[in-house]
């Protein structure tokens, strides 16, 4: 019987993944002990944490440089509780780049390991799930045409369903969420989703308020700021252009996506979030220069956006990196907010998108495959 889980989620997505399967682990067995990584939710739903994603949220190559002291050190402290509290069962969620470095760590010790969310193999290298092969007992995959990619390689692996039907939780109607936040409930509604980490606030923020105001004045609309939790406020008025006034809207990002006849969006997991309400989208990204020329050389896929790799073809309009500009970015919103017949295909192809994912109850699915591993 599996006693003791030591989990690992590095940033604020698989905090929310995660906090699902803690809250089923806990429900199935009450007395079971769950500690590593994790943030809010998964400390909500009884996860002892180690270290918070706050302290491991950064992006790029020269970010991952900058810290390389401190995660070795968070390296060297959980492989001590490897030896000090034994773990049945190492779980891992999603950031492949220090939990693939942990995978071997664990096997090391003679610890089972489960994957869940795969790294993006077929975005990156396949070559990687050759080398994941004896370092993971079970990969749990949350798209379901990457089932094949691990049975080719003769790794155990499992399409649980996405975590995300079961998170996208809308607490006020539209009538609500407009007078909650101040908002002109007779104007459309242009939602921005910078994302969840500094880095990509610092890399997009401006420039996506800058073509907002010169929405708001175009197709006079209102502009609602979807802030991510784990986000102080400042990290945004501090990227505020001067005289741009915005909508800045705390712990209700899904009602956001969902009232919004337009998102802007940082490409990430929120891009799927957002096609889960058929809400018509741009996804923007911009990183830096070292950063994005390291990228092109290793990805193997022609979309960066999620919402595009899970359709298959490109369904939403992307800007990346010197693309992204306040003439081009009003442009195809302008469109996108005026031109009803590429809005409802739009919609259409969203719509397919959130059918890909399949059912509610990953978590539960993934507690079960959990319990059912045999320590060893």
């Amino acid at each position: 019987m599996v006693h003791r889980v030591l989990m690992i989620a590095g940033e604020v997505s698989g905090d929310a993944h995660g906090a699902g399967v803690v809250r089923e682990l806990k429900r199935r067995q009450p007395s079971i002990e769950i500690y590593g990584i994790g943030g809010e939710k998964m400390k909500r739903e009884g996860m002892a944490l180690t270290y918070h994603v706050s302290e491991l949220s950064f992006m790029g190559f020269m970010e991952v440089l900058k810290h390389l002291p401190l995660i070795r050190s968070v390296e060297r402290t959980l492989e001590k509780l490897l030896v000090l509290k034994k773990p049945d069962v190492v779980v891992l969620i999603d950031y492949p780049g220090f939990n693939l470095r942990f995978a071997r760590k664990a096997k090391k010790h003679g610890v089972k390991v489960i994957y869940y969310i795969s790294p993006q193999v077929w975005a990156w290298k396949k070559g990687r799930v050759k080398k994941m092969r004896g370092i993971v007992d079970t990969m749990l995959v949350v798209f379901p045409f990457e089932e094949e990619i691990y049975r080719k390689e003769g790794i155990d692996v499992r399409f649980v369903g996405h975590p995300l039907l079961e998170e996208l939780n809308v607490e006020f109607t539209r009538d609500q969420f407009c007078k909650r936040f101040g908002i002109d409930q007779a104007k459309k509604i242009v939602a921005l989703i910078p994302g969840s980490r500094p880095q990509e606030v610092q890399n997009l923020f401006s420039v996506m308020a800058r073509s907002a105001d010169v929405l708001r004045s175009k197709e006079n609309c209102e502009i609602v700021v979807g802030v991510a939790p784990n986000l102080r406020r400042e990290l945004f008025t501090v990227n505020l252009p001067p005289n741009v006034s915005l909508h800045f809207v705390e712990n209700a990002t899904h009602e956001t996506m969902k009232y919004a006849e337009l998102a802007i969006v940082t490409s990430g997991t929120a891009t799927l979030e957002t096609a889960c309400f058929e809400t018509p989208m741009i996804v923007v990204y911009r990183t830096s220069w070292l950063t994005y020329l390291i990228a092109r050389a290793l990805v193997r896929v022609k979309n960066i956006g999620l919402v595009n790799i899970v359709a298959g073809k490109t369904i939403v309009p992307e800007l990346i990196q010197y693309n992204v500009t306040v003439q081009k970015i009003v442009e195809l919103a302008s469109r996108l907010l005026t031109n009803s017949e590429q809005r409802t295909a739009m919609k259409k192809n969203l719509s397919a998108v959130k059918g890909l994912l399949g059912s509610k109850g990953a978590s539960a699915n993934v507690a079960d495959v959990i319990l059912a591993m045999n320590p060893a």
